[in-house]
């Protein structure tokens, strides 16, 4: 099997163009979703089974469903509705673009409601105590001890969401878009060479994976520099 590399060469400025969309996608959803997470994680600790029902029901839709299922239920099933069609809404919902953001910050809300949630839980009950013990207010406590610490504890597995999210984001070509995965269908479709296609959208994927690992790497190590710093002196000492 010969590869014609001229035809992936041509391609990649399309591509390129698919990458902008799909970049677009991942980053407004990943950072709505993680502002979203913070009150329905606290939610979900809450002692309270009404308040804590309420998000446990919404993550359990999101995280039990398929992203392929969420967005044709959303992109195909509301405009079945008459109460949606004349709503104020219906401008926004009626576009692919829109649909496919709305799910994906739905979506990456839910998971990441429910890392940060186990990260919470996992604080440890001695530096939540000492809070008390100085006479911390609840909602002080929890900006200035709890969720500081949960978001270093949580800090590893939303780097798997992040990846799952970028992957994830190929289903938006199934409703119409020209993303990376949509764009290269497109190409595919004029030119008839499916393997060089999608080898390259797939090679830029890979790409964007290395990317994204290495800016939450430097992220990470920025966040958990005085662990780093403790167990350096630790080490010195013993």
């Amino acid at each position: 099997m010969s590869w014609n590399w001229e035809v992936i060469f041509s391609s990649l400025p399309k591509l390129l163009e698919g990458t902008l969309l799909t970049l677009e996608l991942v980053v407004i959803s990943l950072l709505v979703g993680a502002v979203l997470s913070i009150p329905l994680a606290l939610m979900r600790t809450s002692a309270n089974p009404l308040i804590r029902g309420i998000p446990l029901g919404y993550t359990f839709f999101f995280r039990g469903t398929p992203l392929l299922v969420q967005l044709f239920l959303f992109y195909y099933g509301l405009a079945q509705f008459d109460a949606v069609r004349e709503s104020i809404f219906w401008p926004y919902l009626r576009e692919a673009y829109w649909c496919a953001l709305i799910v994906f910050t739905l979506n990456t809300t839910a998971y990441t409601t429910e890392i940060l949630r186990g990260a919470i839980q996992a604080v440890p009950n001695g530096e939540i105590e000492a809070a008390q013990s100085i006479g911390m207010s609840r909602a002080l406590m929890f900006r200035r001890i709890t969720l500081p610490l949960a978001y270093r504890i949580a800090l590893p597995a939303y780097s798997n969401e992040i990846i799952l999210m970028l992957k994830g984001s190929a289903l938006a070509s199934t409703i119409t878009l020209l993303d990376l995965t949509g764009m290269a269908r497109t190409i595919i479709a004029r030119t008839y060479m499916p393997i060089e296609i999608f080898f390259a959208a797939g090679c830029i994927y890979l790409l964007l994976t290395f990317i994204f690992v290495q800016l939450y790497r430097l992220f990470e190590r920025r966040m958990l520099r005085h662990q780093a710093a403790r167990t350096s002196d630790a080490s010195a000492t013993s």
